[in-house]
């Protein structure tokens, strides 16, 4: 017996892609752009990758508000950034605890409504494609949601709970898209290093109750996100030592295409976003000064809103995260035009 009851069964991704379809001309942004994102890992285009957004997709009307002015500044630095949204849909906080995302209350004042949240999360990605040309990013929390915004996506995150899993690996070498594996929370790199392993070779599986077979993905790669120590403190690993350790690791293995995007909150900045410019002015100082660490160092993840901070789940600020706090829109905004000029 099973400690759970049923409620329905849901709709399966191919039924949901029916009821909400995208059209030919969002097929073609998506294409575009996951054609200049591959360039861009396989160094073929020197951009910096810029995933940036709020730590959850919480209000979906704020959040393409946030995404329509990071379209008017990635006009301004097109030539040195490409910017990939940030729509995190299925965040939830740390402990499992209250709010768990878009995916799972598409109000976070009313109880779970899992099918609501499938056509939510799906429905904010479409109008972010529609409304500002962007295709973005997604966290894979359950890899078994993945085909239901597929189609849509230019970047997949692992987070760094999940990377030790076996499920979330083998659907990463399933995607043709860039898959970032974070460094787990306590730090071990040989961890993220066995995930990208893992992802960029074929697999035979289980997937939504089909024997599946990937084929690798070339484009695994690793998100350092910083780590906990023993004593529950924030430790970074966007220092020099730490990165040209990544690049020795890389080159000790057999990987295709070695990248690394620094993730420049969580335990990188003890999650005070407002230490996110900063880090991120470093990173690209060693760029500078050492050519291993500029080919290895494709770009930041950036946890980003209209608001500085964070509020409580009812605090009404419009633009604020209820989850980790950002860096408010102001501050972003000089931050990447910043990130230009250094360029």
């Amino acid at each position: 017996m099973m400690n759970m009851s049923f409620e329905r069964k849901l709709a399966i991704p191919m039924e949901v892609k029916e009821m909400y379809p995208v059209t030919a001309d969002m097929e073609k942004i998506v294409e575009q752009r996951a054609i200049e994102i591959k360039n861009i890992f396989e160094g073929k285009d020197d951009r910096l990758l810029l995933i940036i957004g709020p730590c959850s997709a919480d209000n979906p009307d704020a959040v393409i508000d946030y995404i329509t002015r990071l379209r008017e500044v990635q006009e301004k630095v097109k030539d040195e950034i490409f910017i990939i949204p940030r729509i995190y849909t299925n965040k939830p906080r740390t402990t499992g605890a209250g709010y768990k995302g878009l995916l799972h209350q598409p109000d976070p004042n009313a109880k779970p409504d899992m099918f609501k949240g499938i056509i939510a999360t799906r429905e904010l990605h479409m109008r972010a494609l529609k409304e500002t040309g962007f295709s973005c990013a997604d966290e894979m929390l359950y890899p078994e949601n993945h085909k239901y915004l597929d189609d849509l996506l230019a970047y997949v995150a692992v987070g760094a709970r999940s990377v030790e899993n076996q499920e979330h690996r083998l659907v990463a070498s399933g995607i043709a898209g860039p898959v970032g594996m974070k460094n787990p929370t306590a730090g071990d790199l040989s961890v993220m290093m066995n995930a990208i392993t893992a992802a960029q070779h074929g697999h035979t599986f289980i997937y939504r109750g089909w024997e599946a077979h990937s084929t690798g993905n070339p484009l695994a790669h690793a998100i350092m996100r910083g780590y906990m120590n023993k004593h529950g403190q924030s430790m970074p690993n966007y220092h020099y030592e730490d990165l040209t350790h990544l690049a020795a690791l890389y080159a000790a293995g057999e990987f295709a295409n070695p990248a690394a995007i620094i993730d420049t909150n969580h335990a990188n900045s003890g999650k005070n976003p407002l230490e996110q410019p900063r880090i991120v002015k470093e990173v690209l100082n060693m760029r500078k000064y050492n050519n291993e660490i500029k080919k290895l160092v494709k770009g930041f993840m950036i946890e980003s809103y209209i608001e500085d901070g964070a509020q409580k789940i009812d605090g009404g600020c419009y633009g604020k995260s209820i989850t980790d706090p950002c860096l408010g829109w102001e501050k972003s905004e000089r931050l990447i035009l910043e990130i230009a000029e250094i360029l």
